[in-house]
């Protein structure tokens, strides 16, 4: 129940330092300000020989630290923004540094040096920072300027309240969202996965020798039927009148894969992102129940949202990468 600010830009644009400087200025407002940093490429916070490092390399998977004045836990695993997001407690605002895609209020970076611009369309942001000069549709700061850039969350803060956990009460009870105020607009969500099968596997496939039948047509008929039943699996879920379902299938023999894909589209005030995840699901599904008895250990994988459009938080575009 805290508002969430994400903090965007690509590397060497300086967001490290406005954060730090715009976290002095909130905690000089009387804010108890926590934070969530992304790092994709790995870091290090207890150093070999120091009784965590050593509690961590005999195999313990949390080991958590507390003495009077703090306390740290040590995971090995990786964690959602989400999951991240539930562990901090007792302040009133949490900014975010990294997760670009995440959908949450955003502040957008751009230093013109770096040569790369934002990472996503200016629209996609509440503000920017910046030293390209320009008209900007959202309030634009300079990065000498976190006071005012401080004064404007203080500002915005109220707006947020609440806008990334509206799934939950103010018990932190799970509960479905109102969405009866929105307006209804027309929206498509686009979801992808895949099946990873053997060699023996993909010629049966292809060549339709699988003893249950036509693998690519019965899960693609089974895909179509799981988005219909989306509130009956996801419990917070809204029932939404489904306009149209493409679901595609199709075989990749260098992947030796299936390779699912769902469109679902609606006229509503939801949208119906679970509703392609839950085609393509429900399809993978049904390609391992019938090649099952030929084998066992198929993977279900990379099960992703590729796009939505509509609704007030914008539209989304994956930037997929190489191994997608």
């Amino acid at each position: 129940m805290i508002p969430v600010i994400g903090f965007a830009a690509y590397s060497g644009t300086g967001k490290t330092t406005v954060m730090e400087k715009v976290i002095a200025e909130l905690t000089v407002r009387g804010l108890r300000v926590g934070t969530v940093k992304h790092d994709g490429h790995g870091f290090e916070i207890d150093r070999p020989g120091r009784d965590s490092f050593r509690h961590a390399q005999a195999g313990a998977k949390t080991v958590v630290l507390t003495s009077p004045e703090r306390t740290a836990e040590i995971s090995r695993r990786a964690e959602t923004l989400n999951d991240c997001l539930r562990r901090i407690r007792d302040v009133d605002v949490i900014l975010v540094e990294g997760f670009k895609e995440a959908d949450i209020p955003q502040i957008g970076l751009c230093r013109k040096a770096t040569g790369k611009g934002f990472t996503a369309p200016v629209e996609r942001f509440r503000a920017v920072v910046t030293d390209a000069e320009g008209a900007y549709p959202v309030p634009r700061f300079d990065f000498e300027d976190t006071a005012g850039l401080a004064d404007w969350i203080m500002k915005e803060l109220p707006k947020m309240e609440n806008a990334d956990f509206t799934h939950f009460d103010d018990a932190g009870r799970a509960r479905m969202v109102n969405v009866g105020d929105k307006e209804i607009t027309h929206r498509v969500a686009i979801a992808a996965g895949r099946v990873l099968v053997n060699q023996t596997t993909f010629g049966l496939i292809r060549t339709g020798g699988m003893k249950k039948g036509d693998v690519l047509t019965v899960a693609q008929i089974a895909g179509i039927m799981a988005a219909k039943r989306t509130p009956d699996l996801i419990p917070m879920c809204h029932p939404v009148s489904v306009s149209g379902i493409d679901l595609r299938l199709h075989l990749d023999e260098a992947r030796c894969s299936v390779e699912i894909e769902a469109t679902v589209q609606c006229d509503g005030r939801t949208g119906v992102e679970m509703e392609a995840l839950t085609a393509v699901s429900g399809a993978a599904l049904t390609v391992y129940d019938m090649c099952k008895a030929v084998q066992r250990d198929m993977v279900i994988s990379d099960i992703r949202l590729l796009s939505k459009t509509g609704g007030v938080h914008g539209d989304y575009m994956r930037k997929e990468r190489e191994h997608d």
